[in-house]
């Protein structure tokens, strides 16, 4: 599954394969990038491992996942892209991280509104969302542009606060 599976203008995504984890722990590795992900901490290397053998089931058992986003000029590894479930929730989240060399270039509107049309148009889904930190002003952005709606604010049980934001077809 190397082919592409959405492009942009100046991305293309594919599917991740085996061999991306050192791609991955670039990105997924640094505090900076990982300060609004998850519980805020970089990831190990087999962490990455982990992450790829998950994709790779999601690959099978829903067709989708995360995907590995290029620059359509060099080929370099600008970041990572897709729609998950997490903790098998029913709605497919958007999900999206870049290295720290392309940020502020637009290119994570690009590659989410470019997700939510491959959602819609080839997947046949019509119910996205994506959780941010409300602190978290350039994601904010990100999913604004990208044609997304705040919704509901949760209360996690960690006593942040999750904004819900939302894309229905």
């Amino acid at each position: 599954m190397s082919q592409v599976v959405f492009q942009t203008a100046r991305l293309f995504a594919r599917c991740i394969r085996a061999t991306d984890t050192g791609a991955l722990h670039a990105v997924y590795g640094d505090a900076d990038a990982m300060r609004w992900v998850g519980d805020g901490q970089p990831i190990t290397r087999t962490e990455c491992d982990r992450w790829i053998e998950v994709t790779l089931n999601n690959y099978r058992t829903r067709g989708y996942g995360m995907f590995v986003l290029l620059d359509r000029g060099s080929g370099d590894v600008v970041g990572f892209c897709g729609l998950v479930h997490p903790d098998g929730q029913a709605e497919a989240e958007i999900k999206y991280a870049l290295h720290r060399s392309f940020w502020g270039q637009g290119l994570a509107t690009e590659a989410a509104a470019a997700l939510i049309a491959y959602a819609a148009d080839t997947l046949g889904i019509d119910y996205v969302i994506a959780t941010v930190a409300p602190e978290n002003r350039a994601s904010r952005r990100v999913l604004m542009k990208a044609g997304m709606h705040p919704g509901a604010i949760r209360n996690n049980d960690d006593g942040t606060v999750t904004e819900v934001f939302e894309w229905r077809k």
